[in-house]
This record gives C-alpha cells, sequence and structure tokens, in this order.
C-alpha cells in the first residue's frame, strides 16, 4: 500500500493506540522462507493482515469480522477500547468504511462479538505466500514471485487467485481474467473456472 493510501486512511491513530492488526503465523511452519517471504505449500490460517488492500469494509459482516480479528489480536481490551476503535472505524471520513455506523449499531456489534470466544482464532482465508514486512520488493518482483512458487504446485486454487489479486490491487493494476492468467502462467480459461461468486465480489471491490 503507497504512502497516499496510508494518507487516505487514518492509520496515525491505530499507530498510537498500538492497536495490532497485523500477525504472522505462529505454529504453522512454512516449507521454505527467505529474507523477503514465507512459502507454505498447504497454505495457512494464521496469518492476520487487516487493511492491506485498497478495498474498504462495505457490510456488516465484514465490519463485525474486523472488529473480531482486531479483538483477538488485542487480547488486553477491555470493552470500552473496543468501543473506541469500532467507533473510529465505523466512521467513513476516517477511510475505512463506505458507510458510516451510529452508535447504537456499533455498541450493539460490539456487544455480540464481546460475547463470543476471543481466544479462538477467527476464520480466516487461506494464504501460500506471505511477504515480510519491509521485505525490500517491489510489487512487480512480489507477483513474479507469486507466479513462481504458484507454478510448482499442481494447479492454481483459490487462495493463489486471492493472493495474487491483493498484489495486483497494490500495484494500481486493473485486475481482469487475461492479467491474472499472465501473473500465474496459465490460461484465461483456468481462471475462469476457479473463479467462484466470492472471488468475483473480490475482483469488483477492488477495482473499484
Amino acid at each position: 500500500m503507497s504512502r497516499l493510501d496510508y494518507m487516505d486512511r487514518r492509520f496515525k491513530y491505530l499507530w498510537n493506540k498500538q492497536v495490532i492488526y497485523r500477525r504472522y503465523p505462529i505454529t504453522d511452519i512454512p516449507d521454505e522462507e527467505t529474507e523477503h517471504y514465507m512459502f507454505y505449500k498447504s497454505g495457512t490460517h494464521q496469518c492476520y493482515d487487516l487493511f492491506r488492500s485498497k478495498a474498504k469494509i462495505t457490510t456488516w459482516k465484514s465490519f463485525y469480522w474486523h472488529m473480531l480479528v482486531l479483538w483477538h489480536l488485542n487480547p488486553e481490551w477491555k470493552d470500552s477500547d473496543a468501543m473506541e476503535v469500532a467507533t473510529f472505524l465505523a466512521y467513513k471520513p476516517n477511510g475505512f468504511t463506505t458507510f458510516t455506523m451510529n452508535k447504537w449499531n456499533i455498541a450493539r456489534l460490539v456487544h455480540e462479538v464481546s460475547m463470543l470466544d476471543l481466544d479462538t482464532p477467527p476464520q480466516n482465508k487461506l494464504r501460500k505466500i506471505i511477504f515480510k514486512t519491509n521485505c525490500g520488493l517491489d510489487k512487480i518482483e512480489k507477483l513474479k514471485i507469486v507466479g513462481k512458487l504458484i507454478g510448482r504446485l499442481r494447479g492454481v486454487q483459490k487462495e493463489d487467485l486471492y493472493e495474487t489479486m491483493l498484489l495486483m490491487n497494490e500495484n494500481d493494476q486493473k485486475i481482469t481474467i487475461a492479467k491474472l492468467a499472465s501473473n500465474l502462467s496459465v490460461t484465461p480459461r483456468t481462471i475462469h473456472r476457479h473463479m467462484c461468486d466470492e472471488l468475483k465480489q473480490v475482483k469488483e471491490e477492488l477495482n473499484d
């Protein structure tokens, strides 16, 4: 994400509050690790990297999941801490959502999340390639590495498309079937075959 994108989203508040919104896998061991990335052949669900793409939170369900992950990653939070962060994120001008939630809906959401088992890792997308923070690679180099590593495996999977779309979005590339196929060294037909409804929605949100 570029510096301009960080300025568009008011990350300074999260930094000042020392809110954790990223975490590498804890117990899953990568099959390959370099100074730049970690590669999990079978994938890992343990990587959380909120606000990574330019796409903003567009639904109540997505906001709910974000708050669940944040509370899991910040176990020392009290209800008042979660309420304060949720109120900040839910205010559209702060750059994280496409809508503003009123205080009653925010309070209801925070209460519902507080009643869950916050020690259990929230459901998360499978990731195979995790680039390290400040790895020194530009976005084009990252895409090349993704294509090379995925090319070693038996066919492209849904999580590979998701990862590639995020990288293309970070690189200000419009996401198309043809470009996905080129980056992953497969045919457009292969991309179409794996483009489920969820991925189609992600593609639209990232291109918006």
